[in-house]
């Protein structure tokens, strides 16, 4: 699957079964396994996440005999549908741990409201065990009392330090036309309005009035396989670009391996995560940015990540403020020391999310379910 949930599932599974463990992985029709181990086990075999689901996974546990099953939610993963919500109540025999990605409601009907919160609240309480990626998820489900089990584990980066064999930092410049005295600065992730993509195209437009030369590319696809919903988004920021009169600085890599987003990371001066909810540890494209040492530019937390610290592994500016992201990029442009210091707390920080220590945290909270009868 394109995007942030089935990487995490493939490298934590990768991880876990290096570690000696079988792992099966049950997902919808037309994903695929690539690189996995020998005793990571995957069943591309549902059409539709819908009510049918529950009998389905009833099946394939029975039929594996796994010890424990871990969902992955995340709402638009199971194209929003609300089933996925009430598995905790139909699955027999072995605990579930849900992993929550994101705390989005599943759509039940137009004008449910508050409903489809407490279709979410429900998968929480009902699980046998909880597991959350990031500070603000683990306080907000503190906060509503929805969990009786509760394991914050963070996510890796879903993308190694690992470019194609014979990578030339000089060459892969060239491919965007860079000249020797332009910047180039590089977003990451799929399209939608909560990166802060209109954000970071503004600034461009600011910096090359000034006469600041710098160029923009956007790493990897636009929409993935869990939210084609963005589409309209995707198209909005087309638009913009051309409003803008910003189309020779920005170019678009559209959908590509790992190991060549692993080489535009390295390519970048600057990697600009504009989110406009503050930079959180659930972010991918954020972990991917350490783990390439690169000096990031992103927006303040909405809670303090004393992890994150200004000047030091990122460069923190408010949300929404194109203005500042301009005056970050000139700053970091003429300062060669501080984008070292960035690069080298960036790398420090990294090893603090490695996937082996995840994959170990993981199955000791995991090895704590006992399988029912």
């Amino acid at each position: 699957m394109q995007g942030g949930v089935g990487d995490y599932t493939r490298e934590l599974s990768k991880s876990i079964a290096n570690l000696g463990h079988q792992v099966y992985i049950l997902t919808r029709r037309g994903c695929h396994a690539e690189g996995l181990p020998a005793n990571c086990f995957v069943y591309p075999e549902v059409a539709r996440w819908n009510w049918s689901t529950a009998r389905q996974i009833r099946r394939w546990v029975r039929d594996t005999g796994v010890s424990v099953v871990n969902l992955q939610y995340q709402a638009a993963a199971y194209q929003m549908h609300p089933a996925i919500n009430l598995l905790p109540g139909r699955l027999a025999r072995a605990p579930l741990a849900v992993t929550f990605h994101d705390l989005k409601a599943p759509y039940l009907f137009p004008k449910a409201g508050r409903l489809r919160h407490v279709a979410l609240t429900a998968l929480a309480r009902r699980a046998s065990l909880v597991i959350v990626t990031n500070q603000e998820d683990l306080l907000l489900l503190r906060t509503r009392k929805a969990a009786h089990r509760l394991a914050l584990i963070p996510i890796g980066s879903n993308i190694a330090p690992a470019p194609p064999a014979r990578y030339d930092r000089a060459l892969w410049r060239k491919r965007w036309g860079t000249l020797e005295d332009e910047t180039l600065l590089g977003f990451f992730g799929f399209l939608h309005a909560g990166k802060g993509a209109e954000d970071l195209l503004a600034s461009v437009q600011r910096l090359n009035k000034r006469g600041v030369p710098v160029r923009l590319v956007m790493i990897g696809g636009r929409t993935g396989s869990s939210d084609p919903t963005i589409q309209a988004y995707s198209d909005a920021i087309d638009g913009l670009v051309k409003r803008l009169c910003i189309e020779e600085q920005v170019h678009w890599t559209g959908f590509v391996s790992p190991e060549e987003v692993s080489a535009h990371f390295l390519t970048l001066d600057i990697c600009v995560l504009p989110y406009r909810d503050g930079a959180s540890f659930r972010r991918g494209s954020l972990m991917a940015a350490l783990a390439h040492g690169r000096p990031i530019v992103t927006t303040t937390p909405a809670i303090d990540l004393p992890e994150l610290r200004h000047r030091e592994n990122v460069y923190l500016v408010p949300p929404a403020a194109p203005n500042a992201l301009e005056e970050a990029v000139v700053t970091l442009r003429e300062n060669r020391e501080l984008c070292e210091t960035l690069a080298a707390g960036a790398c420090e920080l990294a090893r603090s999310f490695e996937w082996d220590s995840i994959a170990r945290t993981t199955l000791d909270v995991l090895a704590t379910l006992e399988i029912r009868d």
